[in-house]
């Protein structure tokens, strides 16, 4: 009897494995932020119910979104992430915790199988793997944990679920680096890309979308540290000023036909001369931006002979609107807004 039970549990456990996924393998990288951006689908409904959501006809090849807290950008999202009708998404974000992990000069990938979001997990692509199999190891790494603790990109992800179920994603953060980096690595991803795009009969646009994180300016002379990002100062005038620099950046250098002249421009404006690390004027996408436009300008040529040409979309500040109610969905702000510490957000599309 007690050797036809031991037979019995272990044809049970050897039925149960073959039937049982392998969970222990799959990975899943969680939300960090459930306090700015929504984990749940109910938080996600109300968000929609509450924003001025209108449906585009249009479709973007590339976007560019700002990343800070819901009840701060607001109707911003929708504006911008309407036209993101692709199944496949490429997301370049910000790596606001590099220097911790002396991450520098490469792009930062990672070896998820999917990432939580309000209405299930969203899967990366194969596409990612593909990828890694045509870059030169010198121009990225993969690290799980600096994406497991970056925002950047999983404010944007529950918006693109909402528009599209079956959305899959190809996650990547760019870190510190200079010009001529970035451009060796834009030439590398949009040519393995291309060759993707291709062999797989992918349109872009429609199969394929590039989408680029960044908030803009980081303004004033408290709560940044020990750091003063006011050099215009803070009163009413000060802050005229700060809002006319940033729209000078846009208008110079991310809209109409896109070009490497004005993709350098935008980073003569953001990243000081003399040393790539540090902050000229304070967009958080000082390397996320450049490195994104200049993929999808690289790519654009490859697939294209038309224009790549960036359309404004809107402009707005965590201080210059009404805030969004998103206490009763348990959820909340993750700074102070107020003249002496503001953020700036800056909606571009590319058709």
């Amino acid at each position: 009897m007690k050797k036809s039970y031991f037979i019995l549990s272990a044809f049970i456990i050897i039925i149960s494995s073959c039937i049982q996924p392998k969970n222990d393998t799959y990975k899943v990288r969680s939300v960090v932020d459930s306090v700015g951006f929504a984990k749940y689908d109910w938080q996600m409904d109300s968000i929609i119910d509450r924003l001025v959501y209108e449906e585009t006809n249009k479709t973007w090849r590339v976007a560019i979104s700002p990343h800070d807290d819901y009840a701060y950008v607001g109707d911003l999202y929708p504006k911008v992430l309407n036209g993101i009708k692709a199944k496949t998404v490429i997301l370049f974000g910000v790596a606001h915790k590099a220097r911790n992990f002396n991450l520098e000069n490469k792009i930062i990938l990672e070896s998820y199988d999917a990432w939580k979001a309000p209405y299930g997990n969203v899967k990366v692509s194969d596409l990612r793997n593909d990828l890694i199999e045509l870059l030169p190891d010198s121009l990225y790494t993969i690290h799980d944990e600096m994406h497991s603790i970056e925002h950047s990109l999983e404010a944007l992800i529950p918006f693109l679920q909402y528009n599209k179920s079956d959305l899959e994603i190809v996650p990547i953060l760019v870190p510190y680096m200079p010009v001529g980096k970035m451009q060796q690595i834009a030439e590398s991803l949009a040519s393995g890309l291309s060759n993707i795009m291709e062999e797989r009969n992918l349109n872009w646009g429609k199969d394929i979308a590039i989408l680029i994180s960044t908030d803009a300016v980081h303004y004033g002379d408290e709560d940044w540290g020990d750091k003063n990002y006011a050099p215009y100062g803070t009163d009413s005038l000060g802050l005229k000023q700060a809002r006319d620099h940033e729209i000078e950046i846009i208008n110079n250098c991310l809209l109409g036909e896109i070009s490497p002249e004005k993709i350098e421009r935008f980073t003569s404006y953001t990243v000081q001369e003399s040393d790539y690390k540090e902050y000229k004027w304070t967009w958080c996408g000082r390397y996320s931006v450049p490195l994104g436009l200049l993929t999808s300008y690289y790519l654009h040529q490859m697939l294209s002979e038309e224009l790549l040409i960036g359309t404004f979309v809107g402009y707005s500040n965590s201080i210059d609107h009404t805030v969004l109610e998103v206490e009763d969905l348990k959820m909340g702000i993750t700074a102070p807004a107020n003249n002496h510490h503001w953020v700036g957000y800056a909606a571009v599309v590319y058709e």
